[in-house]
């Protein structure tokens, strides 16, 4: 059973990882975005991981719940409300509940991802975040170690498509040849997740 302890480890972890890649996935932005992502997301996860270190709400679904809501007041452009909506409409659909199964966060987790989906207009193929959730989620029935390496494949995946969403989607034929950065910082997302669990 996973317990609000876990789910602290896991924004930790993410925070650790986004901080060690955030130079990546800012030079992946650079050629089809703002070049910013990296320098947001560290921003966003520094806050997260502050302030759950100051709070420790005592369940899952409040962690991802407080987690979510960090990330919409301190990242700007997309990534603050799409990834603040990941983990809000995750923790939500987690409730109040002390402990949750792996099961259970899958359920969850689907439920947060479709919420994405529905904020951005983004389906997979569409070189955006959700080409490394959607395979995660997918995997996750069989372990977090099994949605890490759908999400990384997704992510690698977006190199020869052309964006059809986001800021990516103006460069048109231009952006094929490119990994989506926020398909790589999901892919991270993901991976914390299976370190989060000793994987």
């Amino acid at each position: 059973m996973l317990d609000a302890d876990f789910f602290r480890r896991w924004m930790t972890a993410t925070a650790a990882s986004v901080d060690r890649e955030a130079e990546r996935l800012t030079a992946l932005d650079s050629p089809i975005g703002d070049a910013d992502h990296g320098s947001n997301l560290q921003r966003g996860f520094h806050a997260v991981a502050a302030v759950l270190e100051k709070e420790a709400p005592a369940t899952p679904g409040a962690v991802l719940v407080l987690a979510g809501r960090q990330l919409i007041s301190t990242v700007g452009g997309a990534s603050g409300p799409l990834y603040g909506t990941l983990l809000r409409r995750t923790g939500k659909a987690l409730g109040d509940d002390a402990e949750v199964s792996e099961g259970q966060f899958a359920d969850a987790f689907r439920t947060g991802v479709d919420a994405v989906m529905a904020l951005g207009g983004a389906a997979p193929g569409d070189k955006t975040m959700i080409d490394a959730l959607v395979p995660a989620v997918d995997a996750l029935g069989d372990g977090f170690g099994a949605a890490r390496a759908a999400a990384e494949e997704g992510a690698l995946a977006t190199t020869p498509l052309q964006a059809r969403k986001g800021r990516a989607s103006y460069l048109g034929e231009r952006s094929i040849g490119h990994q989506d950065p926020g398909a790589t910082s999901s892919s991270l997302l993901v991976a914390a997740l299976a370190e989060a669990n000793g994987e």
